[in-house]
């Protein structure tokens, strides 16, 4: 059974390189770069074992809060 989820989870990203070069005639889905476990978090390819769930909500929070608090300065500074 584990075999077969991962044959479907691999179909599936070869589905994925096809409609790539479907769309994007220019792209070379042959290319090494092109990585199953690789994802793109925060602009960059990363590999999945190198960034959980739990480590994006935290930096999601973090950037909230850090916006949240400019918003609330820069109020201050237009009553002024």
């Amino acid at each position: 059974m584990k075999g077969c989820i991962i044959q479907e989870h691999i179909n599936g990203f070869q589905k994925g390189l096809r409609q790539t070069t479907f769309f994007y005639h220019d792209i070379d889905v042959a290319d090494t770069r092109f990585d199953v476990n690789k994802d793109v978090v925060d602009g960059q390819l990363v590999n999945e074992a190198e960034s959980s769930p739990e480590e994006e909500v935290e930096k999601e929070a973090a950037v909230e809060e850090k916006d949240a608090k400019a918003v609330v300065e820069g109020d201050d500074n237009k009553a002024a």
